[in-house]
């Protein structure tokens, strides 16, 4: 029998790599993806494993039509305004990165309680690298403090799913991702999107622009690291993560953005690095410097989830996409 598993903002990035880790993971599972567009369906999937259809999921009652197809084995939420646009319009943000998640959590907990959340929340619920005291380093017991509005709505997010859970009202697992290094595809509102265009552009032949201090230290992760841990974090047992809290902040590595301009010009050679232009940008500089640098990932690995490589292969694993 089909297990039902939906992907929601399903035509971004990680949604798309996530459709195909999981297909590949199992022949049991069907999905649907949705979005506010219907999500692309890649050329090598089977199309009688995937639906992809249209949500406004910021409307309960195509929230109600969209849940009821189906009972469904897991519900993967991972849409979201991002970073940037969520700074420039708090009313869509609101209403995206809050509203339309108690839209679904209300449904599933009156009409299909116990359904396995899996949310992708993000470090940007945490404060300055000061916040975390002398040693700078974050764990999920590090009051959050965000500072901006995105980081707000997710931690919102992270306290209903966590109330729901304590409840028994849905089975939810919390993951805060790291920036997600080398994203495919063109860049996105999020403030950490130069992050991989100084990479990703430059590969392509195309200028970039580095808009912060190449000094600055980030927390990153490849791509396959996230959907690799985005798809065991599905199946552990619901008693491994204790009572009292479902969040858990996903490995990732702390690199200083010298080291992602150093790894593009091993791999891409000086003419690649001539791409990228260095200019600040004030206020994508103030959102990044309020993000951690360092983390205690101890629970991550407890649970069994799995670190990331070095940050040469990940750079070179996306040279080889463009070589295909």
């Amino acid at each position: 029998m089909a297990k039902h598993i939906l992907i929601t903002g399903a035509s971004g990035f990680v949604g798309q790599e996530l459709a195909a880790g999981l297909l590949g993971s199992s022949l049991d599972y069907h999905l649907t993806l949705t979005d506010i567009a219907s999500p692309k369906v890649f050329p090598s999937a089977d199309p009688s494993r995937i639906t992809s259809t249209q949500t406004d999921l910021t409307d309960a009652s195509a929230v109600s039509v969209l849940l009821s197809t189906q009972q469904w084995h897991a519900i993967y939420a991972l849409h979201g305004i991002m970073s940037s646009h969520s700074e420039a319009n708090l009313e869509l943000g609101y209403r995206v990165n809050l509203d339309a998640h108690r839209h679904i959590y209300n449904y599933l907990r009156t009409h299909q309680p116990g359904t396995k959340v899996i949310f992708t929340s993000s470090v940007a619920v945490y404060g300055p690298p000061s916040t975390a005291g002398p040693a700078r380093t974050f764990s999920e017991a590090t009051v959050p403090l965000p500072q901006t509005s995105y980081g707000t709505q997710k931690l919102m997010v992270e306290c209903l799913l966590n109330d729901l859970s304590r409840r028994g009202l849905l089975d939810a697992r919390i993951v805060r991702l790291p920036a997600v290094v080398v994203r495919a595809g063109a860049p996105t509102g999020a403030a950490s999107s130069f992050m991989s265009g100084i990479v990703r552009e430059p590969l392509h032949g195309e200028k970039s622009v580095l808009p912060v201090d190449k000094n600055l230290d980030i927390w990153m992760c490849s791509p396959a690291t996230i959907v690799k841990n985005l798809i065991a974090i599905k199946d552990i047992p619901a008693e491994k993560f204790g009572g009292l809290t479902r969040t858990v902040n996903l490995p990732g590595v702390t690199v200083k953005l010298t080291d992602v301009l150093e790894a593009l010009e091993t791999v891409g050679g000086k003419e690649a690095r001539g791409f990228v232009e260095e200019k600040v940008d004030p206020v994508i500089e103030k959102i990044v410097l309020g993000w951690p640098e360092r983390f205690d990932i101890s629970r991550a690995l407890g649970l069994g989830l799995s670190q990331d490589g070095p940050l040469i292969d990940t750079v070179r694993a996306y040279a080889a996409t463009l070589k295909k």
